[in-house]
């Protein structure tokens, strides 16, 4: 099966996240330096970030070690008291704390010293629960839009809340979907636009704003996913017979049962 069976964003593919994003980050890369000119390049870029293995808090992508110590075969020494107890002994963890990189596009201006005019990310985990990787991500944002850099944000996790680039509140029940794209215009000081997009409907192609000047450049998000799925053999490693993490519920689990039935997966 080298195509997904589902007609849009795979769910089972968050769980390889990692490697779907470094993927989403090369071909998008390679689509969009197709329709560039006038100076123009696209660059994957990356940044450092911290990450928790638990998904919860900060993010810390690295090793947890929980170390059991057996308890002495005699009980510690305890200065006489009345009231002198044993002491328990501890179950020790200890956090080993890695630096991790993630990746993100840039449409960079070669005939303006290197200027960078767009920038594309694939929203993770960091950018989306608090602690320091969410903190780095608000941070470059206010500088892209300081510096009137348009900026564009494709989230394709049903993990997570809402990235907050404008409050959720003020989009309709119904366009909260969970996978969208925000783009703000670098030159459009209070506007952005929105993409909802449904987990049973194929995820959309979006316009790629570039300088205030040039048409916009084409980024078909589904066919991005249709190539990461077959480039990276992902119908050898997902077993549709599991719920994926995190687990579909209600309408939805119904939904993919039925689909997944009918391709033959489950």
């Amino acid at each position: 099966m080298s195509k997904s069976p589902f007609p849009g964003m795979d769910p089972y593919l968050e769980e390889a996240w990692h490697d779907v994003h470094n993927s989403l980050c090369t071909y998008s890369r390679d689509d969009i330096q197709s329709q560039l000119s006038g100076g123009l390049i696209a660059r994957v870029d990356e940044r450092l970030v911290v990450e928790q293995s638990s998904g919860i808090g900060r993010s810390i992508h690295g090793d947890v070690r929980i170390v059991h110590r057996n308890r002495p075969t005699s009980p510690p020494a305890i200065a006489p008291s009345s009231t002198a107890v044993a002491l328990a002994e501890p179950i020790t963890l200890e956090l080993s704390d890695e630096m991790a990189t993630e990746g993100f596009i840039e449409i960079i201006d070669t005939r303006t010293g290197g200027k960078v005019i767009t920038v594309i990310e694939f929203v993770s985990m960091t950018n989306k629960l608090p602690g320091p990787g969410q903190d780095q991500y608000r941070r470059k944002r206010l500088e892209l839009e300081t510096g009137g850099v348009s900026l564009v944000e494709i989230n394709l996790l049903r993990s997570g809340p809402f990235i907050e680039t404008f409050p959720q509140a003020m989009l309709h029940p119904e366009n909260r979907t969970p996978y969208y794209v925000i783009v703000h215009r670098g030159w459009a000081k209070q506007t952005y636009q929105y993409y909802p997009m449904a987990l049973a409907e194929r995820l959309s192609a979006i316009a790629i704003p570039l300088r205030e000047t040039d048409a916009d450049v084409v980024l078909d998000i589904q066919s991005l996913i249709d190539r990461v799925y077959r480039n990276g053999a992902y119908d050898i490693e997902i077993d549709y017979a599991s719920n994926p993490n995190p687990p579909l519920e209600g309408r939805a689990a119904e939904w993919a049962d039925a689909l997944l039935k009918e391709a033959g997966a489950r």
